[in-house]
């Protein structure tokens, strides 16, 4: 739940950017190193090379750091119910997407994550929390529901994680109720649209347009957005993949940030100084 949501309903959202109140999360305590995707495919290939191994303390103990500073910036959290079957549930970016009608329940890809939508369900009738919809037409997972802006959604698929038919399907619902949403195809070593641009303030997002079809940044920009400009290499890396809270603190990537706050459109648009934070639940 953020800010700027009056007039929609008791629980959603019209915007990624603004003052974040409540956030759904999940615990890793039963995670563990699988195949999903290329993310971590290049982690494990380059395992013996880098000397990376799985330490699931070091990843509850990242995961409670964030949790705590969340907290500490008046950020509700609230978590999905931990299960050994389920070992990735705590991604809760990928199970569910909120909306401004309520959370849109989404349908994996992977298989060791097609029943992850049984967490969110049974979270969201637990909490009264009516859910909008279901993405049932093909794979759709909740990085690829992009709120721009209030009124505007950017949805991608890569092929792999969400497809094109779920998006299209997503997109239709999302016109359905008067908002305008474009889909997209985008490189499958971003997995999701969250991965290529991200919103942080009015009118003002970071994304990676070498990563990006040229018409798509066109969109965007008819939309009446800038764009702060991610190297390739950078984001590749998840460094796009971020969000805003609340005060000046930073735990991820110095590069990227100095270059978003230092940059032009910051002082055009007057972004306040606040929290940036990589976004853990999107991998």
């Amino acid at each position: 739940m953020m800010d700027g949501t009056k007039g929609l309903a008791e629980w959603g959202i019209n915007n990624d950017h603004s003052k974040l109140r409540d956030v759904l999360l999940g615990r890793p305590e039963f995670y563990k190193w699988v195949e999903a995707g290329p993310l971590i495919g290049r982690t494990l290939e380059n395992a013996d090379r880098t000397g990376v191994r799985f330490d699931r303390q070091l990843a509850m103990k990242q995961h409670s750091e964030m949790v705590q500073i969340y907290e500490e910036n008046g950020v509700t959290c609230h978590f999905l119910e931990a299960d050994e079957a389920l070992h990735r549930n705590f991604f809760a970016r990928d199970s569910s997407a909120m909306t401004p009608w309520g959370p849109l329940i989404c349908h994996m890809q992977l298989k060791c994550r097609r029943a992850d939508y049984a967490s969110v369900v049974k979270f969201y009738l637990e909490h009264d929390i009516p859910i909008w919809n279901f993405a049932t037409a093909g794979h759709f997972e909740g990085g690829d529901f992009n709120i721009l802006a209030p009124g505007k959604v950017l949805i991608g698929y890569c092929g792999e994680r969400s497809e094109k038919a779920g998006s299209e399907q997503v997109a239709e619902f999302v016109r359905a109720e008067g908002w305008e949403a474009v889909t997209a195809p985008i490189s499958r070593e971003f997995v999701h649209m969250d991965g290529l641009i991200v919103p942080l303030a009015d009118n003002l997002a970071v994304a990676c347009i070498d990563a990006m079809e040229p018409w798509v940044v066109d969109v965007v920009r008819g939309w009446g957005i800038e764009i702060v400009d991610v190297a390739y290499r950078e984001a590749k890396n998840l460094g796009v993949n971020r969000m805003r809270c609340l005060r000046p603190i930073e735990i991820s990537g110095a590069p990227m940030l100095t270059g978003i706050w230092q940059s032009p459109a910051r002082a055009r648009q007057g972004v306040p100084d606040e929290l940036v934070c990589e976004d853990v639940s999107a991998a």
